[in-house]
């Protein structure tokens, strides 16, 4: 498959300084990575088998189930590598959801080999510094503050990511057994997403609800995150479904409507994000 390259450095000047507050570590984190660039580069899926498939949408299907698999590598290893770092407090809630989203990631990531069976593809090597912006794993430079910032908005952004791409693929797996699967799969990654951001919100001291933590709002990638994901948010202002502008055919905003929805992410945007922390 074709990796995508980290094309641009992320500015960490800010990772070190020195904050009064847990607020102010992840109010500082949220700083970080303003010179990234998603470089629109797509994996090169549906390569890994000699086989000639006829059909486009065969294809497809199996371009689909690869992203995936790549997508939950990615996240298995993380947090495995999390529950590893000894940077979530010990017996804390934050190491028990991380423990059980671990197991659910490494599932996923058993059943999507098993489905593409000789397509099935290796995991890549990833770098979760993302060419030294981050270092979520290791507090003995940065603090345990900042490294677990670090891993709680690494996590938002990865399974924020893996529901949009789930969407996005489905129609690629229309008429196959995948189909249900794959849905059952999204709906579990946004639950995840959804804990992520209960645990961001407890460590910063934020209101869920006024801060709008539990849901996207519009493309705000919230309180905390940093520049760099904001790529997994954009297209999230959207207020047109089924060719019906929300907004004017109803007596809701634009936040309440886009709220409502979540919108599908394409294979080649999901592919550039994740490649940001793939080496080869």
């Amino acid at each position: 498959m074709n990796i995508i390259k980290f094309l641009d450095e992320f500015t960490s000047e800010n990772l070190l300084a020195k904050t009064s507050s847990r607020r102010d570590v992840f109010g500082t984190f949220g700083s970080l990575g303003k010179k990234a660039a998603l470089a629109a580069i797509p994996f090169g899926l549906a390569t890994s088998s000699g086989k000639a498939y006829a059909a486009q949408d065969q294809n497809a299907a199996i371009g689909a189930l690869q992203l995936a698999l790549t997508l939950e590598y990615l996240e298995a290893e993380f947090y495995l590598k999390a529950l590893e770092s000894g940077v979530l407090p010990g017996g804390s809630r934050a190491e028990a959801v991380y423990q059980q989203i671990s197991k659910h990631e490494s599932a996923h990531v058993a059943f999507l080999k098993s489905g593409l069976g000789d397509n099935s593809i290796e995991s890549p090597e990833f770098d979760f510094t993302a060419g030294g912006a981050f270092d979520p794993f290791n507090y003995n430079g940065t603090g345990q503050e900042v490294a677990y910032a670090q891993l709680l908005a690494l996590a938002q952004a990865f399974e924020d990511t893996g529901v949009r791409a789930y969407k996005g693929q489905a129609g690629n797996l229309m008429g196959t057994q995948f189909l249900t699967p794959a849905l059952q799969i999204h709906s579990v990654e946004a639950r995840h997403a959804s804990e992520v951001r209960r645990l961001r919100a407890d460590v910063m001291g934020l209101n869920l609800e006024q801060n709008a933590l539990g849901w996207i709002t519009l493309d705000n990638k919230g309180p905390g995150m940093p520049e760099a994901t904001q790529a997994v948010y954009n297209g999230e202002e959207n207020v047109t479904q089924g060719e019906v502008n929300l907004v004017d055919a109803t007596a809701f905003d634009a936040v309440a409507v886009s709220q409502s929805f979540d919108e599908p992410m394409s294979g080649e945007t999901a592919s550039t994000i994740a490649g940001l922390f793939i080496v080869s």
